[in-house]
């Protein structure tokens, strides 16, 4: 945590509250039971003795100023809290400062991409592309890609995307013969349904799954989108089937959640390319803590392997999106 550390060995800052729940001790006394987060971390907190007159009451997505000792327990570090007040306008923090995030804003981001469909030479690409974006803007700007898994951060959506296509674009200079600006609608549509999918909070981070991303998910979803995009700007039936099979496959295996598995090459490199950067993400953001040579902790969504850090800490792991 950026927390400045005081001459009496406390330490005060800002962040936001992550997790929130008034507890009773076994003596019959109420107390906060926090998880406070800014962009570099995350750490547990108490207040002990809480009384809500006194200390004020807070909930999730709070900004907060805290002031506090921070101890070891079980290993890891805990605030036990001194002095806690929300933050008022004078303070001038903004909730994104305090959660973590893309590399690039959502803004840059979002341009890169428009920028790269208004090149298309294919018209009824480029317009699917344009529409189905200029729609969603607000939401495309600081949606996470995911709820807990790879670009779990605000603005994380776009940045997976955007990452695709740079690695589409690189694929299709070593492979000539693939349909390149095929394959970058696919990489620009695949996860355009997660606006659809996920329940996100004000600050930008995934807190659940909608009705909708429980029922169907964000691959038939977005297949849904691109049939009615597609309708309405008379894009052919067939480069409409193409996409949509695209974004129905790209999980690549019916257990991972395709409806479909890839069926053309165009399929098959999206599903390869979109694996690649979410794993990549996940074992980047496993280590980016380590010690040169130390283990992570298991990893659930790669098969509960530890991943060893060969780099040296305080390695910058930002993407090159440029």
């Amino acid at each position: 945590m950026d927390f400045k550390q005081l001459t009496n060995g406390q330490s005060e800052g800002f962040a936001i509250i992550k997790k929130c729940d008034v507890k009773v001790t076994a003596k019959g006394s109420e107390y906060l039971d926090m998880k406070l987060a800014d962009s570099s971390g995350e750490v547990v907190a108490r207040l002990w003795d809480y009384a809500p007159l006194i200390h004020g009451e807070y909930a999730v997505d709070d900004i907060v100023k805290v002031r506090g000792e921070i101890t070891k327990y079980n290993g890891n570090d805990q605030l036990r809290i001194i002095k806690i007040r929300k933050a008022g306008p004078d303070d001038d923090v903004k909730p994104e400062d305090y959660v973590k995030s893309a590399d690039y804003s959502g803004e840059y981001m979002y341009s890169k991409l428009i920028s790269i469909a208004e090149d298309f030479e294919d018209d009824e690409l480029k317009r699917l592309v344009l529409k189905m974006y200029s729609e969603r803007k607000d939401l495309l700007l600081t949606w996470p890609a995911a709820f807990r898994l790879h670009h779990a951060v605000r603005g994380g959506l776009l940045m997976h995307t955007l990452s695709i296509v740079k690695l589409c674009e690189g694929v299709c200079e070593v492979y000539p013969f693939v349909n390149r600006e095929l394959l970058i609608t696919g990489a620009m549509l695949h996860d355009i349904a997660k606006t659809i999918e996920y329940s996100v909070s004000s600050v930008g981070t995934a807190t659940g799954y909608t009705i909708e991303g429980n029922l169907i998910g964000h691959l038939v979803k977005g297949a849904m989108l691109v049939d009615r995009a597609c309708e309405e700007l008379s894009v052919s039936k067939e480069k409409a089937m193409l996409i949509e099979h695209m974004l129905i496959s790209h999980h690549s295996e019916p257990e991972y959640g395709a409806a479909v598995r890839p069926m053309f090459l165009e399929a098959e490199l999206l599903s390869e390319l979109d694996n690649m950067d979410a794993r990549v993400n996940q074992i980047a953001r496993a280590v980016e803590t380590l010690e040169k040579d130390e283990f992570s902790s298991k990893l659930w969504a790669l098969n509960d392997r530890k991943m060893f850090n060969i780099m040296e800490k305080d390695k910058d792991l930002r993407v090159n999106l440029d």
